[in-house]
């Protein structure tokens, strides 16, 4: 058995998912969002977000982590603080010696969905479905966090 954290990177709200692997079975663990405020200044706030994700992997001890890749900014305003989150992110993961892989949203919803087109109301039922929830994971952050999850265990499968 393995355990896979996934990240759907933000400065505002980065979402993470915890989910156990057991042969062709994922089972929840956990999610959440670490959400930074917008009146402290950016390094600040990316101190935080290295600070809290550090917390969530020592107290959930993944070994292998997914996260969504930045694959266009139509607003370079948006994009550069995303970057710079999913850079500090990145660093926290490896320094704490998950494997990381990334993978763009085309890759995400292909893999939980099976299309590549999906919306996002597709794959937040398709995560609640594969990993027998209730109700779909909130913040919207968090169930993408999750999807970025089963994704890569789905493509660590093909790459094996």
């Amino acid at each position: 058995m393995s355990r896979v954290l996934g990240i759907d990177p933000g400065l505002a709200n980065a979402g993470w998912g915890v989910i156990d692997v057991d042969g062709n079975r994922l089972t929840y663990v956990a999610h959440g969002s670490i959400s930074t405020d917008s009146k402290i200044p950016a390094p600040v706030r990316l101190k935080e977000i290295f600070d809290q994700l550090s917390i969530i992997i020592e107290k959930f001890k993944p070994v292998e982590a997914g996260m969504e890749t930045l694959y266009f900014a139509k607003n370079v305003k948006t994009a550069l603080p995303v970057a710079e989150a999913r850079g500090v992110l990145s660093l926290c993961m490896v320094q704490n010696g998950l494997m990381l892989s990334e993978y763009t949203p085309l890759q995400i919803k292909q893999a939980v969905v099976g299309n590549g087109r999906a919306d996002k109301n597709q794959v937040q039922q398709m995560v609640k479905l594969i990993l027998g929830l209730d109700k779909i994971p909130k913040p919207d952050h968090a169930a993408d966090a999750l999807a970025a999850a089963i994704c890569h265990v789905h493509m660590r499968v093909l790459h094996v």
